[in-house]
């Protein structure tokens, strides 16, 4: 919730309904995380979906379930840009906007908050993603709650919804974040300077002020390295493409010097029997693919990579383990048990 409210707190949950003049007790309570939300498709619990900018179908793990259970979906709409995986099994497709052809604030990694103006107009029938999402509300009988007629009027209600919480946007206007080229949140009233560096002088969110350490205690992968999948696949990004690849994968240029790949060191290579640039299986208890052999010594004896931005049949993550962490519910892309043997000829 705004400003860092948590959907669990009455009290915050009453600040956000007065804010939207509606009741308390209408505020839904704590949904699930992304990935679980793909197991209560399977159930039938979830029966439609909006995907907005996203492609599940390549960045989630065990993708053959994602795919199943977007499947089982009554009615799937994508609102995005360009067609991804995800678009192609969408029921309905609605074509959104790009930061060029958009207005409204970001707030980077620093904390400050920056105004982005549009320098493009929309193309064809593409619509503002707010203002589609304005439409849907007034198709469901919702539009009095959805009034905006500007990115302002939002960020306007942004202002007073995070005012008092930690992430306080309440003295941050558009006027400021231009005369000022960005203002740092929190900023509780107008006249306060931002606070570009939190917890300086202490005053950390506890009742004394001070900082708490606590210990936590390590944990291994959830999916351990054995005799029969004896290495551990670790995945991530490289230069040449962005997360899943929708951008990045229909420019021939990036294409002509990357492709998903193995990467393993020469030692471990040599065990098994692999030629650096030839192809070899890679296998999980989830799936199996084939993929290009690239020698690295810096890679950890034990351990494979493998990029992700790929689809279909070049997705590692038909591979990846779906566990979760107890506490953030983010899935366990960077350890899973694989084996690795050479492509028989």
């Amino acid at each position: 919730m705004a400003g860092y409210r948590s959907v669990d707190n009455v009290e915050h949950r009453t600040h956000i309904a007065k804010v939207w003049g509606i009741e308390e007790s209408s505020i839904p309570g704590k949904g699930v995380s992304a990935y679980e939300m793909f197991e209560k498709m399977l159930e039938k619990e979830i029966r439609g979906m909006i995907v907005l900018g996203s492609n599940p179908v390549v960045s989630n793990p065990n993708t053959n379930l994602v795919k199943s259970a977007l499947g089982k979906l009554d009615f799937l709409v994508v609102i995005d840009t360009l067609m991804s995986e995800t678009a192609e099994l969408a029921d309905l497709i609605l074509p959104g906007s790009t930061y060029l052809e958009e207005e409204g604030t970001m707030t980077n990694l620093e904390g400050r908050v920056i105004l982005r103006k549009a320098t493009r107009k929309l193309p064809g029938e593409a619509r503002l993603d707010w203002k589609i999402l304005c439409e849907i509300s007034e198709l469901l009988g919702k539009g009095k709650f959805f009034p905006y007629q500007s990115s302002k009027e939002i960020f306007e209600e942004l202002r007073k919804a995070s005012q008092g919480g930690i992430a306080d946007y309440a003295g941050i206007t558009y006027e400021r974040i231009e005369e000022e080229k960005g203002v740092y949140w929190p900023c509780p009233e107008e006249s306060h300077p931002g606070t570009p560096r939190m917890f300086e002088r202490g005053k950390f969110y506890h009742r004394n002020g001070k900082a708490r350490v606590t210990p936590i205690a390590n944990q291994f992968p959830k999916e351990k390295a054995d005799e029969e999948f004896p290495l551990t696949l670790t995945t991530g990004r490289i230069l040449h493409h962005y997360q899943t690849g929708v951008q990045t994968r229909i420019t021939a240029e990036l294409n002509k010097t990357s492709e998903p790949f193995i990467e393993i060191h020469p030692t471990t290579a040599s065990l098994i029997g692999l030629v650096d640039k030839e192809k070899a299986r890679i296998c999980s208890r989830r799936g199996e693919m084939i993929l290009k052999v690239k020698f690295s010594p810096g890679i950890r004896e034990d351990t494979v990579f493998v990029p992700f931005h790929w689809e279909g049949k070049q997705s590692i993550n038909q591979l990846t383990l779906p566990k979760l962490d107890p506490q953030s519910r983010m899935p366990e892309f960077k350890a899973c048990a694989v084996r690795v043997t050479p492509i028989e000829v």
